[in-house]
């Protein structure tokens, strides 16, 4: 005999849940990457954040650019997609989409949003990662080889589901 099915409510109930977030991987004419510092991390960060009820991801990082750092730029293309567990005080796994923002034309026109980042700079690919948080490095590294590549990276499984 086999069990009743649940309702749809108690079913979505039982699913695993995830935090998504967005992101726009931006350089300048000397092919540096834009990485922000939040004032509430300890680590630098690549411009983004986490997606509103009813947001597109692409919607929720050209949103994040705008309010953040005061850039008019558009999602492109999709680079990276990467899957993270629970790591530090985030209680659940996070997916998190990378897309394209392109080059911005003039640095001097951003403009930070104070409430939330101390600082924001254009730097080589390897200080900019060596600046992220261990499991925010290896899709910056990721978007640099989808750029170039033309295709998108998946990852996940990057680090042990401890933290570090």
């Amino acid at each position: 005999m086999s069990k009743p099915l649940l309702d749809p409510e108690q079913w979505y109930a039982t699913l695993p849940t995830a935090f998504v977030s967005a992101c726009l991987l931006l350089t300048d004419a000397d092919d540096r990457v834009l990485v922000v510092k939040p004032n509430y991390r300890p680590y630098w960060m690549i411009p983004g954040g986490v997606i509103e009820a009813g947001e597109l991801p692409q919607e929720c990082a050209a949103r994040e650019i705008g309010e953040e750092l005061g850039l008019d730029v558009r999602a492109g293309e999709l680079l990276v997609v990467q899957w993270s567990p629970p790591v530090d005080d985030r209680p659940r796994a996070m997916v998190n989409f990378l897309f394209d923002g392109g080059t911005v034309a003039d640095p001097a026109g951003i403009r930070l949003q104070e409430e939330e980042l101390d600082d924001a700079a254009f730097l080589p690919w390897d200080e900019a990662a060596a600046r992220l948080a261990f499991h925010t490095a290896p899709r910056l590294l990721a978007a640099r080889q989808a750029r170039e590549a033309g295709r998108i990276v998946y990852l996940s499984d990057v680090f042990p589901a401890t933290g570090g």
